[in-house]
C-alpha cells in the first residue's frame, strides 16, 4: 500500500533522517569506491538496504528494485575483487583494474538498452510512478555500473558520471533533495575517480 499524502506528511521527519543516514553510508561508500577498495563492498551491502525504504516511501520504483541488484552484485562484487584475479600456487590474486574491452563495451551497451526498455514499461504499464523516464534511465545505467565495477573495469566511472547526473535531477523531482545533493557530488567524485584508477592502474602495471 501507497502512503496518501497526508501519512508522507506525517512521517517526513523520520523519513529525512533515514534518507539522511543513507547519505552518510553512502558518502562512505564513495570514498572506498575512490580509493578501489575491496571494503567499499561490505557498505555496499548496507546502503541498498536502507534505500529499499527511501526509494519505496517516495515511488521511485525503478531504483527501489535496483537495490535488491546491488544487494546481489555486492556480494559478487566482494568475491570478484579478492579472488578473481590469475591463478597462483596459493590460490588467486586479486583481481587488477582493467579496460573494457570492445566486446565488453557492445554487450553493456546491449544490456542497457533492453534493461531501459522493459524497466520504462514495467513502470509505466504496472505503477503509479511520475518519474518512469529517469527512473528507468538512471536504473539501466546502474545496472551497467555495478557489473563493471563488480569486474573492476575503469570505465564504470563514466557510465556512473552519466548515471549520477541523471540521478540528481530524478530525486530532486523526488523531492529527495539530501540524496540529490549526494549524486551531485558523485557526479564530481566520478571525474576524479576515473583518474586516481587511472594512476592505479599505470601502478598495478609497473607504468611510471
Amino acid at each position: 500500500m501507497h502512503l496518501m499524502p497526508r501519512e508522507r506528511e506525517q512521517e517526513t521527519s523520520m523519513d529525512l533522517y533515514i534518507e539522511i543516514t543513507a547519505v552518510a553510508v553512502g558518502l562512505l561508500y564513495l570514498w572506498l569506491e575512490y580509493r578501489a577498495s575491496v571494503y567499499l563492498w561490505p557498505v555496499s551491502v548496507v546502503m541498498p538496504a536502507i534505500y529499499l525504504y527511501v526509494y519505496y516511501n517516495a515511488g521511485i520504483y525503478g531504483n527501489f528494485w535496483i537495490n535488491i541488484y546491488y544487494f546481489l552484485i555486492a556480494l559478487y562484487g566482494m568475491w570478484q575483487w579478492k579472488y578473481g584475479g590469475k591463478a597462483t600456487a596459493s590460490g588467486k590474486d586479486a583481481i587488477a583494474i582493467t579496460h573494457l574491452s570492445l566486446k565488453g563495451w557492445l554487450s553493456a551497451l546491449g544490456v542497457y538498452a533492453v534493461a531501459q526498455t522493459l524497466i520504462l514499461w514495467g513502470l509505466t504499464a504496472y505503477t503509479d510512478s511520475t518519474t518512469a523516464v529517469l527512473d528507468s534511465l538512471t536504473t539501466a545505467l546502474s545496472i551497467v555500473g555495478m557489473w563493471l565495477l563488480a569486474r573492476k573495469n575503469i570505465e564504470h566511472w563514466w557510465v556512473w558520471f552519466v548515471a549520477d547526473i541523471a540521478g540528481c535531477a530524478l530525486y530532486i523531482q523526488g523531492k529527495l533533495y539530501p540524496t540529490a545533493v549526494l549524486y551531485a557530488l558523485y557526479a564530481v567524485v566520478a571525474i576524479f575517480g576515473y583518474l586516481n584508477w587511472k594512476r592505479l592502474m599505470q601502478h598495478e602495471s609497473g607504468q611510471p
